[in-house]
């Protein structure tokens, strides 16, 4: 269905436009923030966030059972006086 949706013939008109709707001085910095807009959705896709400390993701994979339950603690009667 879409075997020749991309032939070189239809990128080069589209190339064309483009260069005609942002002009030589625009292109390349729509195309670097093209770039980085896929790149992002690709990391948020992937769960990958390299902004994060191995320490925060360390902290975000730890169960909860390790973290001590409010009912299990119990605390000593104060002394009556």
């Amino acid at each position: 269905m879409l075997e020749g949706l991309f032939s070189p013939m239809h990128l080069i008109i589209i190339l064309a436009i483009a260069l005609i709707v942002l002009g030589p001085k625009r292109l390349p910095e729509a195309g670097r923030g093209l770039g980085e807009a896929i790149r992002g959705f690709r990391e948020s896709i992937s769960g990958h966030d390299d902004d994060e400390t191995p320490a925060v993701k360390q902290r975000a994979v730890e169960p909860a059972a390790s973290v001590p339950d409010a009912a299990a603690r119990v605390e000593p009667d104060a002394p009556k006086s």
